[in-house]
């Protein structure tokens, strides 16, 4: 049997429905303002949000397909034994045609009645009777196998083929969100560029917080991310050492307040691009810089996890990331190395 009639014989249950998600315009036609305020920064949270569950449906999908295809495995073991039975029914209505040809097929009647024993004549028409009902017979059980198998194959090659329609579905809903969330990363950096060459921020975009506070007083500044640059690096971009700890993440990416504290600082220019200041309790401060927007104005308090930006690659940037700092003055050069800083307060990074 060929790779393609496998293929077809797998039996698999259909994935549900696509749903449609509610990603906003890639093309910034609802922005009021141009994209000059809330809309793109909103946006490209939603997006976020979007691609992530594309992401979930795409993978789910996939692993079911591959459940289904073990269970098809299993369920093409049925078929392979209607197609032997349907090779020993042909075998078996061969065998009886082959001999009743022997015999002579209708002739046989008449030297049956010619016959001068009559056992053996009436032993002869129960012979000719069984053989033509074990043919009649063979023939229905052929038919009826040929019948049900070419069914069973028809549903086969139809749940395949609905299962990689759907899957085939789910990739390009996926492609598609992801596409969006690419532009509108784009458009969100521009802003970003426009204000810091300008030296004025756009002002606090007020984005849709998470619906569960952090119940810990302290967390990392970003919650998907990869460590990149480490304090006290060297880098041809610093004019001494690296005085924080680089979070590798894309443009628009939620950038939270480290802990509970009040915004000493919101500024849009200098190497640090745009950048926020938190002062927390004990005399600590926290900078995140290198923003595509801000979402808190000074002299906010904020609590631990509170969404106070968004991460870009403004200022004296090689490419996407947060520039997070500890310091214990709000300006720069009072650093502290803030992997062991965090680790202290329970939030080990990694």
């Amino acid at each position: 049997m060929g790779s393609y009639r496998r293929r077809a014989l797998l039996v698999v249950a259909p994935l549900c429905a696509v749903a449609m998600l509610a990603a906003g315009p890639a093309d910034g036609s609802d922005a009021s303002d141009g994209d000059t305020g809330r809309d793109v920064s909103g946006q490209v949270v939603r997006l976020y949000e979007d691609a992530a569950l594309a992401t979930q449906r795409y993978e789910a999908g996939r692993a079911e397909a591959e459940t289904q295809r073990v269970t098809a495995l299993r369920a093409e073991a049925p078929l392979e034994r209607e197609r032997r039975e349907i090779t020993g029914l042909r075998a078996d209505l061969g065998r009886i045609v082959r001999a009743q040809y022997r015999t002579g097929g209708l002739p046989l009647v008449a030297q049956l009645l010619l016959a001068d024993d009559p056992a053996g004549l009436l032993e002869g028409q129960h012979a000719f009777s069984r053989a033509d009902l074990a043919v009649r017979n063979a023939i229905g059980r052929r038919q009826r196998a040929e019948t049900r198998l070419a069914a069973d194959e028809a549903r086969a090659t139809a749940a395949w083929r609905k299962l990689e329609r759907h899957n085939t579905e789910l990739a390009a809903l996926k492609d598609t969100v992801e596409r969006k969330l690419e532009d509108a990363r784009g458009r969100l950096q521009g802003l970003a560029d426009a204000s810091v060459a300008a030296g004025s921020c756009r002002g606090a975009v007020r984005l849709d917080q998470p619906q569960a506070p952090a119940t810990a007083a302290w967390v990392a500044p970003v919650e998907r991310y990869t460590l990149s640059a480490g304090f006290g690096s060297d880098g041809a971009r610093w004019a001494n050492r690296h005085t924080g700890q680089d979070f590798a993440v894309p443009i628009g990416s939620p950038v939270r307040a480290a802990g509970a504290g009040r915004v000493v600082t919101v500024s849009c220019g200098g190497p640090f691009g745009i950048e926020v200041v938190i002062e927390h309790a004990g005399g600590y401060y926290t900078q995140y810089a290198h923003l595509a927007a801000v979402a808190v104005d000074q002299g906010e308090r904020v609590a631990t996890g509170q969404w106070i930006g968004q991460s870009g690659t403004s200022g004296n940037s090689t490419g996407p990331h947060l520039h997070f700092e500890v310091r214990i003055t709000p300006e720069a050069g009072s650093a502290l190395d803030p992997v062991p800083w965090l680790a202290q307060r329970g939030v080990p990074l990694g």
